[in-house]
């Protein structure tokens, strides 16, 4: 009987992740704390600060190895959140989760933003418009966080306005990230603070782009030996529901699918809205990789 054949791909670069030093021997899962009303998935389920406190401790029990808060809904169309409100949705999260033996994320693009998280004890930026806006690389320059550079066609109440277009989307992806990436090393950036995220939906054709990035995702990354760490954030996206027909909600199983996808294809951290389904999903599909690996050592 034929073996399942698995990619053999190099494994990342170790992440310095602010109190932590994340290593890849397998995905890590980074799960979804969106703390704003209108997020396009779980809006306003974990607006109240109980609530979201609750959801965290329930994501680090299911399996989350980070936490990624979010005060501003990214998706196509959300209006600009403003500073003071943000920092109310996410500052005191920080401070209250900041005891869990889990690196915290904050999903921000404003530099003030980022320097409060910093010092409310957060981990990790992972910033959508990678670190493009002014102040933003000063606002992280100091400390020892990790940093998730994003590409983004666009901005996010235009980026999915007519069609996105490029001529190769792979190349042009990883000719931002490698962009972003020099310039955060000419800024003093240590390169092991630095993961990159190809921007699945972020000004890409729903299929025909998602899908390319996806099947090509080694590709999207700077070209670096060990390679930088990818993070692949596809959960109850659009990519997701134009494929099964399923709004945001029922997406579960196809957001999995498309997890363990991005896994066999290098993805080192995935963002993820359902842990406890996506780490049942990676354990079984590390079983099979592990079962065919000792059946090509037998020969």
């Amino acid at each position: 009987m034929p073996t399942v054949a698995f990619p053999s791909l190099p494994i990342p670069e170790p992440l310095q992740c602010g109190r932590f030093k994340l290593t890849f021997e397998r995905p890590l899962i980074m799960g979804i704390l969106n703390v704003t009303p209108d997020s396009f998935s779980d809006g306003g389920q974990y607006a109240m600060r109980g609530d979201a406190l609750r959801q965290a401790e329930r994501m680090m029990l299911e399996g989350a190895d980070i936490v990624d808060i979010g005060g501003e809904s990214t998706r196509p169309g959300a209006p600009p959140v403003p500073l003071d409100e943000e920092l109310e949705r996410v500052i005191p999260l920080i401070e209250q989760l900041r005891g869990a033996n889990v690196p915290l994320s904050v999903d921000t693009y404003k530099p003030e933003v980022m320097r409060r998280a910093l010092a409310a004890g957060a981990d990790l930026i992972n910033d959508v418009w990678g670190f493009r806006m002014p102040g933003a690389v000063d606002a992280v320059r100091e400390s020892d966080c990790g940093l998730c550079v994003m590409h983004m066609l666009g901005e996010p109440q235009t980026m999915q306005r007519g069609e996105p277009a490029y001529n190769d989307v792979v190349s042009e992806v990883r000719q931002f990230l490698e962009e972003r990436v020099t310039a955060l090393r000419q800024a003093g950036i240590a390169r092991g603070r630095i993961s990159v995220d190809p921007g699945f939906g972020f000004g890409k054709a729903v299929v025909e782009h998602n899908y390319a990035l996806l099947a090509r995702l080694p590709d999207t990354a700077p070209r670096a030996e060990p390679p930088y760490p990818i993070l692949a954030g596809m959960s109850r996206k659009s990519m997701i529901g134009a494929v099964i027909g399923r709004p945001a909600p029922q997406r579960v199983a196809g957001s999995v699918a498309a997890a363990v996808c991005a896994a066999e294809r290098g993805a080192a951290i995935l963002r993820v809205h359902d842990v406890a389904q996506t780490v049942d999903a990676l354990k079984v599909w590390a079983a099979l990789r592990d079962a065919a690996k000792h059946a090509s050592a037998l020969g």
